[in-house]
């Protein structure tokens, strides 16, 4: 595996679940495999249980571990193509990566969507030049678009915690004061796509996420309707993707934050009171 940036990156899902599981039982079982390696974990935004976790499970495959935290501590970097470096960027990423390499035998990238453009966003600029450059594995640590780290660690807490072979999985889109990406809960639609689950989407009119990872699961806009017989229900924020209109890229559209979250705990109340909601587990995502 040359990158990890998405589901069909494992491979099989179902060894891929396994191998997880196996570690799990034994995490130091394979401690050797990263004798004399090194992991680089390149931050371009702050990180908490990411970076913690990361360096954790590199230093439990024997690997160094070299943490890079570009706007702190090192020089700014230019990411954009064909500009005049004449400001406070003191080298260009290009230049940058294959120094970077040379340190290490694999790489991670942490970098979010900036929602300047949807177009640079969704081609992911910054991770993909790291892929294209560094002759090195690169896998992401959350970018513009996904978080395949936490949402294959989702499908291994549905795993453990699932009651029916077939689960029932609902996305639901929360309320949240700020424009959050949209890399959670595509990733989180990329990874149930692909597992054995019952998978449905539901959010407000003008937050549908991309088809890329939306594929064949079901959308809905009836909230109740959704969580319906739910084992599983993840909620996670997430800002306008612009796909019905991309002039609405990035952009919080319900601004009525008191309204929204009394008719959310109402809402939740009543369906705990209806037995709608009596078996499932709650996922609430940052």
């Amino acid at each position: 595996m040359r990158t990890y940036t998405n589901v069909f990156d494992l491979g099989d899902l179902k060894t891929a679940l396994s191998e997880a599981f196996e570690i799990k039982k034994d995490r130091y079982k394979y401690e050797a495999l990263g004798k004399h390696r090194t992991c680089l974990l390149i931050f371009f935004n702050n990180s908490l249980r990411t970076r913690l976790s990361t360096q954790k499970a590199a230093r439990n495959l024997g690997m160094d571990v070299i943490v890079l935290d570009v706007n702190q501590g090192a020089w700014k970097l230019e990411t954009e193509r064909g500009v005049v470096m004449d400001g406070d960027k003191s080298e260009h990423l290009l230049e940058a990566i294959p120094v970077m390499a040379s340190y290490c035998d694999i790489i991670g990238v942490r970098s979010f969507a900036r929602f300047e453009s949807r177009e640079d966003d969704y081609t992911e600029k910054i991770l993909n030049q790291f892929i294209q450059y560094s002759g090195k594995p690169v896998f992401s640590m959350e970018a513009a678009t996904g978080h395949p780290l936490q949402a294959f660690a989702d499908l291994i807490t549905i795993e453990e915690y699932k009651r029916t072979e077939r689960p029932k999985v609902v996305l639901t889109w929360a309320p949240h004061p700020r424009a959050l990406p949209q890399a959670v809960p595509n990733s989180f639609a990329d990874f149930m796509n692909e597992a054995d689950v019952d998978f449905v989407i539901t959010h407000p009119h003008g937050y549908e996420l991309d088809p890329k990872f939306v594929r064949g699961a079901k959308v809905g806009y009836d909230q109740m309707k959704a969580f319906e017989g739910a084992d599983f229900i993840y909620a996670k924020n997430w800002a306008c993707p612009g796909v019905t209109n991309p002039a609405d890229y990035g952009k919080v559209l319900s601004k009525d934050m008191r309204q929204i979250r009394a008719t959310s705990r109402m809402l939740i109340f009543e369906m705990w009171n209806l037995q709608i909601l009596r078996y499932s587990i709650i996922f609430i995502s940052r």
